[in-house]
């Protein structure tokens, strides 16, 4: 009897392990917010081309399933590399990208029995292609003069052409090397940002003035620009007509 017992107990635990349910693979996506905050949203294989810096949220979008232990991880790679620079393990994952290039990201999903810790589903790259984020290189430029008349046309000195910087200091110095104005990364890239040729809210008088400014670009590149700026206050587009 206590063999029989026995021989049906070890049929039982041999039917709960093998009596797998039938797991569905999840459907991973990603989200990916530029320096402007528009948000793009991104299924499995999809891609994001943009500059730099972007905020990367990644979700398994994976149910938890009774018996069975969720382990969700990301590999990130660089594109043309075969070893992951990091893999990081959750559900969910944020982590912003500061580096110029493409960044390739790879799901992987497994669910290992709570019985026997075997693994018996796992989804990775043979079920999902990866995600993938481009950012451009970078590019700064600064202008050398700006006429703040009121007419809506250069009223305002800041830097132009900017792409995938990612961090950014300028100030701006009269002749006697006092600092009138300073500014920082959330500033540029923007209409009606920058110096309005103004001291303590009243303007300053045409003439030479001298811009600092320090970049690094998601390249690397780093931008040390020191020049001369004209402030044409009398300056306007009739003006400068022949």
């Amino acid at each position: 009897m206590k063999r029989y017992l026995l021989m049906l107990l070890l049929l039982l635990f041999v039917f709960s392990v093998g009596a797998q349910v039938n797991i569905e693979a999840p459907e991973p996506y990603a989200e990916v917010t530029d320096k402007d905050g528009e948000m793009s949203e991104l299924s499995a294989g999809g891609e994001f081309s943009g500059e730099a810096p972007v905020v990367l949220k990644l979700y398994a979008n994976a149910e938890e399933v009774d018996g069975y232990s969720l382990v969700c991880s990301w590999e990130f790679f660089k594109e043309g590399e075969t070893e992951p620079y990091l893999v990081r393990y959750d559900n969910e994952v944020e982590i912003e990208l500061r580096e110029s290039g493409a960044t390739i990201v790879q799901p992987v999903i497994v669910y290992t029995s709570r019985a026997d810790s075997e693994i018996y589903w796992e989804f990775g790259a043979e079920v999902y292609e990866p995600f993938r984020v481009v950012l451009s290189e970078s590019n700064l430029e600064a202008p050398n003069a700006f006429s703040p008349n009121g007419d809506g046309i250069n009223d305002y000195y800041n830097v132009f052409n900017v792409k995938s910087i990612v961090s950014f200091s300028g100030a701006i110095y009269n002749r006697w090397g006092q600092q009138l104005y300073s500014w920082g990364i959330d500033q540029i890239g923007c209409e009606d940002c920058g110096w309005d040729g103004t001291y303590k809210g009243k303007p300053v008088k045409p003439g030479v003035y001298y811009v600092v400014i320090d970049a690094k670009g998601a390249d690397g590149i780093r931008y040390e620009i020191r020049r001369d700026v004209n402030l044409l206050r009398g300056y306007t587009e009739e003006t400068a007509a022949p």
